[in-house]
């Protein structure tokens, strides 16, 4: 208690936990969805933890990165093989964890005011994190590793004017090499993970400052109908973190290998493609909608880069005046055809885009954007039905 005191008295710790914890009042009406932003923190330190002891033992050059993952990690180092899983399967839970917490603020209509700064900081990290697991997928040097970097790294050759000497940048060569290992390594391990930790703070701050939404999209009388951040619904965070901990290390010990392609375990071979190239499951559905249009592959560019924008701009897409879909119909109707679309699109991102996949591909990427189209008119229609109803 003496060290308490004594920073006390210089840094009034107590003051700063009682403004940021105890007087931070969260509404009552919020379901289990909320706890998710707490489990992307969780996550990130978990990546961050275990990141730290591969870091180790990892060599950033083409001749040993596969070697010393495969054989000096997985074989060699005491508990290696469970830093790699660690932080193979928290790599997918991530994602998983976040297109639930992107779907919760979506259906809720967290992105409406004043909450934008929110929704645009959250679409950073989202961005943020797809870069990391991207440079992060072709460490391991492996052969899907190696192609999904050349595949993805060639799409950008399509950039009017400086789309070559871009790629050329990208790669730090005319392929895929060492020069790209290393590159992807200095991104993965420090650029990416810092500028995460400060769109992460500046995220929590502006949630902090316009309050947490909740299920009626209502604003409250934080006296009333809030209860305190610390330590009423931390309980309530714990005990999820719990529950969700418990799954994440059952996948650990006994699924990992859903997190890590077989083809992987080959050493990466510029010389033989494999016959079926796809990046994780967390971008199948991005990647289905590149191919979706493959009759035209500057289109197919297009929608890809616009499936992964368009996102950001759902404040300005959806001006309806109802700010949670509990209280919108029509909206629900929507918001679950896009989800299911969605799961569609991931299915199909693994499977060759050849016959009957390919046109359900196109129909599938067409209905992805139909639902941001769709959101303008609904806006309309529920704003007559309000005036409607006033008169």
């Amino acid at each position: 208690m003496r060290l308490i005191d004594w920073l006390d008295e210089r840094l009034e710790i107590r003051k700063l936990i009682k403004v940021t914890l105890i007087d931070y009042k969260v509404p009552k009406n919020i379901n289990f969805l909320w706890s998710f932003g707490m489990l992307l923190v969780l996550m990130f330190a978990i990546l961050f933890i275990s990141g730290l002891f591969l870091l180790m033992y990892y060599k950033p050059d083409s001749n040993l990165a596969f070697d010393s993952v495969n054989k000096t990690i997985m074989m060699d180092v005491s508990f290696g093989w469970l830093f790699r899983h660690v932080h193979a399967v928290g790599a997918s839970i991530v994602f998983l964890l976040l297109y639930i917490h992107i779907a919760r603020g979506i259906f809720y209509g967290s992105y409406k005011p004043p909450r934008e700064v929110v929704w645009i900081t959250g679409y950073i990290l989202f961005v943020l994190f797809s870069a990391t697991a991207f440079t992060g997928y072709l460490l391991p040097w492996g052969q899907m590793s190696y192609w999904a970097a050349q595949t993805i790294t060639t799409l950008f050759e399509k950039i009017p004017f400086i789309g070559p000497d871009l790629v050329i940048w990208i790669r730090g060569d005319y392929a895929v090499a060492d020069a790209t290992l290393t590159r992807f390594f200095a991104l993965h391990v420090v650029f990416l993970p810092v500028l995460i930790m400060i769109v992460m703070a500046i995220h929590l701050y502006s949630v902090r400052v316009v309050g947490s939404n909740n299920e009626d999209g209502k604003p409250i009388d934080k006296k009333k109908e809030g209860v305190p951040f610390w330590p009423v619904f931390m309980s309530k965070e714990f005990f999820v973190m719990t529950v969700f901990l418990l799954f994440f290390f059952f996948l650990v010990f006994y699924k990992f290998d859903f997190a890590m392609d077989r083809v992987n375990f080959e050493p990466a071979n510029p010389l033989q493609t494999p016959t079926h190239i796809y990046p994780e499951w967390y971008f199948l559905a991005y990647y289905e909608v590149l191919r979706g249009f493959f009759f035209s592959q500057n289109l197919g560019l297009i929608a890809f880069a616009l499936s992964m924008v368009l996102i950001l701009f759902l404040p300005w897409l959806d001006k309806s005046p109802i700010v949670s879909g509990k209280n919108r119909p029509l909206f629900q109707i929507a918001f679950w055809i896009f989800i299911l679309d969605f799961l569609v699109l991931t299915v199909l991102g693994k499977l060759p885009p050849t016959g009957l996949y390919a046109w359900i591909g196109l129909i599938a990427s067409l209905i992805f954007f139909g639902f941001f189209i769709s959101l303008p008119i609904i806006a309309k229609i529920e704003k007559k039905q309000l005036e409607g109803e006033k008169k």
